[in-house]
């Protein structure tokens, strides 16, 4: 760590010494020095290279990598001096983060290094199958990226490292977008396994690194809202002699509810099985009797459907804008052998949800008597479907600071209308993805959308990224996903 050959003695190499007047970020943990908070820079910094960050009365603070083009001018690396971010400092940075993953997540494939949070900022690597896919998103990383590539491959031991440095974020810190293969064989199409499914992932032209890791634990978290429906329409579970039950209607794993009455799992007469029945005592052949319909917005890949499917949904319509997006996700749907239960719609999520609550309105309208007279030979807009379950996973809406004003009625305009068509009793499954958009207002956001709904919400449960992605206190950039699971009712 102190090797002075590959930079110089420590007192020959530059500093950027920092104003007096500036909030202390530095002291608590922050790893960003912007370009304003720095009163000057006593001797020469690379480019790119390692300058020691210090106050206005020498004191060394920490150690980052320097560009002042951009207004992150130095990212800190370390807090205690370092020589460069050479092949052994990544060695040591990467087997750290192994050894978190393997105490934490029990997944191989994951998010192996999370920037800033793993003490490499500029730095992202995912784990598919045997592919790491790397975004390369600093100048400072930019220039490591032989010695990253050697390391990852020494610590991983991939079968090949991908590139998906095709961000814009690049442009600010003066670099080009870029992609293409670092390391060894990159297959674009990769299968991982979460939470127990099959999942297609395109390394070259996915979103990000080609899939979202940070929603896994919440994507997990769905499974108790997708039984207990059946009672609804009227099914319950009642004896029926053997000889009245079809074949593959009964046994171990049909669908029992989770609320089935005690008095009704005492053990059966060897002639008689439990069995679903409806109203009129017909036996139920449908292994789903007791699953929730489910409306997955901005679906992407279907990765909430796949899991909706698997925790036992009996409907699910899968919804994004993106014709790609749903392509693939059909693809998933079937690898997993979830077709019969998953309709496919390529919609604004906006539109779509307005159309259907429009189409409720006008039924709702037409259902009142002895107020107006209504046109009937107009025709109704298709609109008007409910659902057990919604679940809105939107892009972020708020990039910057300057968008949360816009964001804020974004997040209000797909809740307002979700909850509208959560079935009463139901759940509304939301999440926000933009770091701008703080906690305390996303919720006060939601209120407020319930109660332009007229709804109540009760909050079942409160998330933020998986363990893959840990966060850092005092650096709120880093905490940027709120995942909410509210169960809906009528005031």
């Amino acid at each position: 760590m102190n090797d002075r050959k590959a930079g110089g003695s420590m007192t020959e190499r530059a500093k950027a010494v920092l104003k007096r007047d500036r909030k202390k970020r530095v002291e608590q943990g922050h790893p960003w020095v912007y370009g304003n908070e720095i009163e000057r820079t006593d001797g020469e910094a690379e480019v790119g290279g390692i300058v020691d960050v210090v106050n206005h009365q020498g004191k060394y603070l920490a150690s980052g990598y320097w560009n002042p083009e951009s207004q992150i001018t130095v990212r800190i690396v370390s807090y205690e001096p370092i020589a460069a971010m050479d092949e052994q400092f990544f060695l040591t940075r990467f087997k750290q983060c192994a050894q978190h993953r393997e105490r934490f997540v029990r997944w191989r494939d994951c998010r192996l290094v999370y920037g800033e949070a793993d003490y490499l900022p500029g730095l992202i690597v995912d784990r598919f199958g045997d592919v790491l896919v790397v975004q390369l998103l600093t100048l400072g990383m930019d220039k490591c990226r032989d010695v990253i590539v050697h390391a990852l491959a020494e610590v991983f031991q991939p079968a090949g490292i991908y590139e998906r440095s095709d961000v814009s974020v690049r442009t600010l810190e003066g670099l080009e977008e870029r992609t293409g293969v670092l390391y060894g064989e990159c297959p674009r199409i990769v299968e991982i396994r979460e939470n127990g499914l099959s999942v297609e992932v395109d390394i070259a032209e996915g979103q990000k690194t080609g899939y979202f890791y940070d929603q896994r634990e919440n994507r997990a978290s769905i499974a108790p809202l997708m039984l207990g429906w059946g009672e609804r329409s009227g099914i319950k579970l009642a004896m029926r002699p053997k000889s009245e039950v079809p074949e593959g209607a009964a046994g171990p794993g049909f669908g029992y509810t989770t609320f089935v009455p005690v008095s009704q799992l005492n053990e059966p007469r060897e002639s008689e099985v439990l069995v679903p029945v409806n109203s009129n005592g017909k036996v139920i052949t449908f292994p789903y009797w007791d699953g929730a319909t489910v409306l997955e917005c901005f679906a992407h890949t279907g990765s909430f459907t796949l899991h909706a499917c698997q925790y036992g949904a009996k409907k699910v319509t899968c919804l994004d804008v993106s014709e790609h997006a749903i392509e693939t996700a059909r693809r998933n749907v079937a690898r997993n052998g979830f077709e019969d239960r998953v309709e496919f719609v390529v919609a604004d999520a906006f539109a779509y949800l307005r159309s259907q609550v429009k189409g409720l309105e006008e039924r709702a309208e037409r259902g009142r008597t002895g107020k107006s007279k209504t046109d009937t030979s107009k025709p109704l807009s298709g609109g008007g479907r409910t659902w057990d379950v919604v679940i809105l996973d939107p892009p972020a809406f708020a990039k910057t600071k300057s968008a949360v004003a816009g964001a804020v009625r974004g997040y209000k305009d797909i809740n307002l209308h979700g909850l509208k068509l959560v079935n009463e009793g139901g759940y509304l499954v939301t999440a926000s993805c933009s770091y701008h958009m703080r906690p305390d207002l996303f919720l006060e956001t939601i209120h407020a959308a319930a109660v332009d709904a007229g709804k109540m919400l009760r909050l079942i449960e409160w998330r933020a990224a998986g363990k893959d992605h840990p966060q850092v206190l005092g650096v709120n950039e880093g905490h940027y996903l709120k995942f909410a699971i509210f169960e809906v009712r009528s005031r």
